[in-house]
């Protein structure tokens, strides 16, 4: 297993994380405690490291058997947790969730708790929730860095000018910078490039990835040439739940998919790995999310980087699910581009990369993202 470290940071976390919104059967379609410690088990013996969850997946029991997990393989130094908070598991209390100090500080005391740890790795916020400025926000996570109660500060599902405003904020005032932003990334899910990417370049963050296989769209369960596909499955179940993340069933999809499968079988590769590998190697990302609630599953997964996607059958998976420009982003066009610069090729500055080094003893690989 590879590191990156997680932005501008020194923290170094494996390329694949562990997601574990599936520990836990509460929502109908997650894995058990049993299946979901073996889960855990297998991902630390590949030389995972980081493992992601938040406060209310599968109702706080995510957390709990997390914690359990970490406690009985004593491995709580080795593991980077990132969990989160902003969900309201109080209704008619509005101060319950949200993004504000006083339900910050309430939630990462329940998350500690549940976790059975005095320190959180990584506290993110979960969703933007409209209302709470990113100064408030900063200076929160700030203060819990301080208070040794958590190591790094991230965002999850916020507008692109919003993270750049906590990021800025951060930077000017000598609090804890934003590690990373976690948000959905896939073949099938690509607007983060127009405005997030070039962001984590600039102002010294990182992308981390949830959904790399579209809600298990691109997992190789789903092909247009099977019939009543779209009447099977947690995408089938969720399509009602009014989460965009789960409205997955559209052509464009199904053209993605039809390439997909193509490519994989001329890699002589799963879908869920090629598709993987795709995003893992895609500008600014950090880690992506991995989830799983059966072990052949996780185990395939687990072999998305043993590989390189040619050039032309990259390109193939690029043409099929480029995203639509739209305004103002068609203006950045190469072809208006062009009027700008007089027809010459005018590009940016070119970025350092470290490459990988070898940790004595460790037998890993860790480079900066």
């Amino acid at each position: 297993m590879d590191y990156y470290t997680l932005g501008n940071s020194g923290l170094k976390v494996s390329r694949l994380a562990l997601g574990t919104m599936t520990f836990g059967d509460d929502w109908g379609w997650g894995a058990d405690e049993a299946n979901s410690r073996q889960l855990f088990d297998t991902y630390l013996e590949a030389g995972g490291n980081f493992v992601d969850t938040a406060d209310m997946y599968t109702n706080g029991n995510s957390e709990r058997m997390l914690g359990q997990f970490i406690k009985d393989s004593g491995t709580r130094d080795r593991v980077i947790i990132s969990t989160k908070f902003s969900y309201n598991a109080e209704p008619g209390n509005p101060n319950a969730g949200g993004n504000g100090r006083k339900n910050i500080l309430r939630a990462v005391e329940g998350s500690l708790q549940r976790l059975g740890t005095d320190y959180i790795d990584v506290y993110m916020l979960h969703t933007w929730d409209q209302v709470t400025p990113a100064e408030e926000v900063v200076r929160t996570l700030d203060d819990l860095v301080r208070s040794g109660k958590v190591r790094y500060a991230a965002l999850s599902d916020a507008p692109a000018w919003y993270v750049a405003q906590a990021q800025t904020i951060a930077k000017e005032r000598h609090l804890e910078p934003i590690s990373t932003v976690q948000l959905e990334y896939s073949l099938a899910e690509r607007n983060i490039e127009f405005e997030y990417t070039t962001l984590a370049k600039h102002l010294g963050t990182s992308v981390m990835v949830w959904s790399p296989l579209a809600s298990g769209l691109l997992s190789g369960k789903y092909k247009p040439s099977e019939e009543g596909v779209e009447g099977s499955g947690r995408l089938a179940m969720l399509a009602s739940s009014g989460n965009p993340a789960f409205n997955k069933f559209t052509e464009k999809n199904w053209a993605i998919v039809t390439e997909l499968e193509a490519v994989a079988k001329e890699l002589d590769r799963s879908m869920a790995q090629v598709a993987m590998n795709w995003v893992a190697n895609r500008p600014a990302v950090a880690s992506v999310i991995i989830g799983a609630t059966k072990l052949h599953q996780l185990q395939d997964n687990l072999g998305a980087l043993d590989f390189e996607i040619p050039a032309e059958l990259q390109q193939r998976l690029d043409e099929a699910s480029r995203p639509e420009a739209r305004f103002p982003y068609t203006f950045f066009e190469p072809s208006l581009q062009g009027m700008l610069n007089g027809g010459a090729t005018v590009g940016d500055k070119p970025k350092s990369f470290q490459q990988p080094i070898l940790i004595e003893g460790a037998g890993a690989g860790v480079s900066n993202d």
